[in-house]
């Protein structure tokens, strides 16, 4: 099957893309130990899925070493990890694509063991993760979550101060821009939603007060990139790591609103039923489309995640509800994915247990459709 719109030309910010076919941001949990850097095995995978004048959006690297929550993700505070960065950003560029880096901060999604002295992870305010849901500790071992700290009103300057030097930091590595981590439970959304956030200074309450940090943190990384390098990630209807706004749409399209008139890149949604964060297989009945609902207040770039196929994929595009769509999980086993796509050609299954941790199976080992004909 061919896909006319998947495959048309698509201006994002300064970069004209040539098709549509965006690799989402993927946490794989294989960066060099104890630095956190990448190292040559995720430079030849970033490589391996690079096409020219094709967007990957890389990996959520916490911009701060108190912003981790799962082993071996890469960060981007510092220099080994700016260096480790720039081969993988070389290797990209090498191959005609462009690649931007998501900036994250997981907040209450960690454990003790992940944070410098053991201290707890801190959030917006102390309210822990379900009891229900187990996360696991720096060595691996699985552990209930703990209660997080709250941020003092004082240090919440520093947390946008980490994200605007990770903007500085991504800058020297060479990436072409920055996405910005408002989705999936972490600590951006735990500022966000009202369940997670029961602050009574400037950043709690209101919807406003609430959005607040969203938006000191978008500030300040345009400072470093301007606006047009920027993008933002956001999960409206995701319940990923106990998130979950009960109603969304209020405090959704204030957000969306909000950044309207900054002149981003673009917004990346994570649909729905998507929501999983890569933990199991999920896809939620009747419940709506993030694209659909929001395309009317966004005006800019649309990137949609969350399950597509090309058929899909082709059909949010023509029907004007995304500009672009980001594959994840058949990325993972279809390094070229946009080939296959454009000529229709099978597509490789993924294996789940390979996701997290290890080295080149299930990792750079995938085949070509190319190397798939000649074997």
């Amino acid at each position: 099957m061919k896909f006319p719109s998947l495959f048309s030309p698509l201006q994002v910010g300064p970069y004209k893309l040539k098709h549509r076919v965006v690799m989402a941001p993927l946490t794989r949990m294989r960066a060099e130990r104890p630095s956190l850097a990448p190292r040559p095995l995720n430079v030849e995978y970033y490589g391996q899925r690079a096409t020219p004048g094709g967007l990957i959006i890389a990996e959520a690297s916490p911009v701060v070493a108190t912003g981790h929550g799962s082993p071996g993700t890469p960060g981007i505070y510092s220099e080994q990890q700016v260096t480790g960065w720039r081969g993988v950003v070389d290797a990209v560029h090498a191959r005609g694509g462009l690649i931007f880096l998501q900036l994250w901060h997981v907040g209450r999604v960690s454990h003790s063991s992940f944070q410098p002295g053991g201290v707890l992870p801190v959030s917006s305010s102390a309210v822990p993760i379900s009891a229900a849901l187990k996360t696991m500790t720096a060595d691996g071992k699985p552990a209930p979550y703990e209660t997080p700290r709250a941020l003092e009103t004082g240090e919440i300057a520093d947390v946008v101060d980490s994200f605007r030097q990770a903007a500085r930091n991504a800058r020297e590595a060479g990436f072409d821009g920055v996405e910005i981590h408002g989705a999936n439970g972490y600590l951006i959304e735990q500022f966000l939603q009202s369940h997670t956030n029961l602050r009574t200074d400037r950043y709690g309450g209101s919807i406003a007060n609430r959005a607040r940090l969203l938006m000191e943190v978008t500030e300040a990384v345009i400072e470093v990139w301007g606006a047009d390098r920027v993008g933002v990630r956001l999960s409206p209807y995701g319940v990923a790591n106990d998130s979950g706004e009960t109603d969304p749409m209020p405090l959704y399209s204030h957000v969306v609103k909000s950044l309207g008139p900054l002149g981003l890149a673009y917004l990346h949604f994570v649909e729905p039923r998507s929501s999983g964060a890569g933990r199991a297989e999920v896809n939620h009945q009747n419940v709506p489309s993030a694209m659909v609902l929001f395309r009317p207040i966004w005006s800019g770039v649309l990137i949609s995640a969350g399950g597509f196929t090309g058929e899909t994929a082709e059909a949010a595009i023509a029907a004007g509800h995304a500009d672009a769509i980001a594959f994840g999980r058949i990325f993972i086993s279809n390094p070229d994915l946009p080939l296959r796509l454009q000529h229709g050609y099978p597509l490789t299954p993924y294996n789940r247990a390979t996701f997290y941790g290890g080295e080149e199976m299930g990792y750079t080992d995938y085949p070509a459709y190319g190397e798939l004909e000649r074997a």
